[in-house]
């Protein structure tokens, strides 16, 4: 089975996510969606996070309604920090009948030469990269961060796959409950009551 995992903190998750995730799922040859919750992303703040367990059941309820999207907590289980590589090891030791593959967006695809051991992950596995809004200096010009890693698009195990723009972000959810205005219309029902319920993000 092929597998493509969608890393992600999901402090909420959002119907973004939901919108990205479906898309994979019903335009690409992969099987399933893994929406894998990661406990501490090292280039974030983890004061900023709510527990993982309630991370976790968001991403839940969030996805009972869609078969081929999972939610995964496997990396609740490793040593944190934590990074890809480590988890995509793990996976392929406990799932050996799996193909896992990543998903991400092209602002992911354009910094992957920072991260862990990227040329293992681009040997090994292919990478589905989903389109995000250009990001441009002050003078119009891609940066140069962006132009260096251009090739990557090239490579043979990265698939630009046509997905909707989606610019929503969890930060933007987060900061508009504190100041009490509604975001119903950009998280999923179940999770907006979940979220009302506990008075998630309030303080």
């Amino acid at each position: 089975m092929k597998i493509g995992l969608y890393f992600g903190t999901f402090n909420p998750i959002h119907i973004g996510h939901l919108i990205i995730a479906n898309h994979m799922a019903e335009n690409s040859d992969l099987d399933q969606i893994w929406m894998v919750v990661t406990p501490h992303n090292p280039h974030k703040k983890k004061s900023s996070l709510l527990d993982d367990h309630h991370r976790l059941q968001m991403v839940h309820l969030a996805t009972e309604e869609f078969p081929k999207i999972k939610p995964s907590d496997i990396e609740f289980k490793l040593s944190q920090p934590n990074y890809t590589v480590n988890t995509l090891v793990h996976l392929e030791e406990k799932f050996p009948e799996n193909e896992f593959s990543l998903i991400m967006g092209e602002d992911n695809l354009k910094s992957l030469h920072k991260w862990k051991n990227y040329e293992i992950i681009l040997q090994n596995h292919n990478l589905y990269v989903y389109p995000r809004l250009e990001i441009k200096n002050q003078s119009g010009e891609k940066n140069q961060a962006e132009s260096d890693n251009f090739d990557l698009k090239k490579h043979p195990k990265v698939h630009l796959i046509d997905a909707p723009v989606v610019e929503i972000s969890s930060t933007f959810i987060r900061n508009n409950i504190k100041e009490g205005k509604n975001i119903q219309p950009l998280l999923s029902d179940k999770v907006w009551k979940y979220i009302d319920h506990n008075n998630f993000y309030k303080k």
